[in-house]
């Protein structure tokens, strides 16, 4: 399978680099700073772009299976996120131009407005309030490919990623919703294998 990576110099897209090259994919990582993925493989080629504009992407998005997006903002507390949607619609836009119909994003827990009521106390009124900018845009980018009925897509929401080996556990889901994990590493390449959406 031929995979399009962005965000691929983040610890979670190291690790999805990783896990797909080892699963015998053609791996097209495409990041800012070519310099800052220490990934080395015959099957990964990195590649310059701008994940912000559709004409830097659709030349590397043609020919591509799936499109994979780790792409992570920092929260702000002078303005509002907005690098989840302005990324989102570039994409979308390359991959209409490439007939790409695939992709996988990842967001978070507690992206839907009133998800947190009934947490813990100090997610509740401390973790949420100070990530609620990112959240926000996260949930309108989930918005934006809700209405997006020509493109094949899937958001991930795990509730916190842990610097651990990769494991075969399984996960149960439903579609629509992901069940409770207790835990999740960074086994994304194979976790998202194992629920059947790559």
């Amino acid at each position: 399978m031929k995979i399009a990576v962005l965000g691929a110099t983040g610890q979670t897209g190291q690790y999805l680099v990783n896990q797909a090259l080892q699963q015998g994919h053609t791996v097209t990582a495409i990041v800012r700073n070519p310099g800052k993925l220490a990934v080395h493989h015959d099957n990964l080629k990195v590649v310059e772009g701008d994940i912000f504009s559709e004409d830097s992407l659709k030349s590397h998005f043609k020919g591509q299976d799936v499109i994979m997006s780790c792409l992570g903002f920092p929260t702000s507390f002078f303005s509002g996120v907005t690098g989840y949607t302005l990324s989102m619609r570039a994409m979308v836009s390359a991959m209409r131009q490439t007939r790409v119909n695939r992709i996988i994003t990842m967001t978070s827990w507690y992206t839907e407005p009133n998800s947190g009521t009934q947490s813990p106390y100090l997610i509740r009124f401390l973790l949420l309030p100070m990530i609620r900018s990112v959240l926000t845009n996260m949930f309108e980018m989930e918005q934006f490919l809700q209405k997006s009925d020509d493109i094949n897509w899937t958001v991930v929401r795990p509730p916190g990623l842990k610097n651990l080996p990769a494991s075969a556990q399984e996960f149960m889901t439903h579609e629509g919703y992901f069940g409770c994990f207790t835990q999740i590493t960074y086994n994304m390449f194979s976790y998202l294998v194992q629920i059947g959406l790559v």
